[in-house]
């Protein structure tokens, strides 16, 4: 590799590790509190760098693997852009920006990109494709919804709230998992691909589930 390849290589594995400890402080930190806040800042400039240095590494060598990568890296980043966005839109009455639109936009078509090359490889006999198929499958399908979600009129006075930690969850999946395709070479690949988002959807479902149950009851509203 070259230097700029090898230099935009190191910056990607640093701003991995920073999301991924910065992402857990989140999560384990009074939602709302400063912590918090400062463990989410980090967590979406690391994501946003792992993105950006994916499509860097995708341009200098431009390999079908990399392709998949880089399409991951728009998927990925797309939950932790939008639930940090979704704060600048708190209020019912708030619409969707130029900026959230093309977002949108590209989560849809890396989606759909991950379809097609899912629907080759599983021409072509690679297990593989199951990954590119579920991956392609959430990232067409939220597109699809947030699209729709964009053009109501307005939406739920705590919406903000529960999609905030939805798509901050499904972010953190997204960097757990990559650390995993990475490191968890004991397990079988498609394995090491999908548990994240196996074992972390149900959570993200019950936390959820809990903060509407507070919401519905005497909780503590959130911040």
């Amino acid at each position: 590799m070259g230097l700029v390849e090898d230099a935009t290589l190191g910056i990607h594995i640093l701003a991995g590790f920073a999301a991924l400890f910065a992402g857990l402080g989140a999560i384990v930190t009074k939602k709302g509190g400063r912590r918090h806040r400062r463990a989410g800042r980090i967590f979406v400039a690391g994501m946003a760098v792992v993105a950006v240095t994916s499509l860097v590494l995708f341009v200098i060598n431009p390999s079908r693997g990399r392709t998949f990568l880089a399409l991951v890296a728009v998927f990925s980043y797309y939950f932790v852009f939008s639930g940090d966005r979704i704060l600048a839109r708190k209020r019912p009455t708030d619409r969707p920006e130029s900026l959230d639109w093309v977002a949108v936009g590209l989560l849809t078509l890396s989606g759909l990109g991950l379809l097609v090359m899912g629907v080759f490889r599983l021409l072509a006999g690679d297990s593989f494709a199951t990954v590119m198929l579920a991956f392609g499958s959430a990232g067409t399908g939220f597109g699809v919804r947030d699209i729709q979600a964009f053009r109501r009129a307005e939406s739920e006075s705590r919406e903000w709230f529960y999609e905030h930690i939805g798509r901050m969850g499904a972010g953190y999946i997204a960097t757990v998992t990559a650390f995993s395709s990475v490191n968890f070479d004991f397990l079988p690949t498609v394995a090491a691909w999908l548990w994240p988002t196996v074992v972390g959807t149900p959570l993200i479902y019950v936390t959820i589930r809990k903060y509407k149950l507070q919401s519905a009851g005497s909780g503590p509203a959130p911040n």
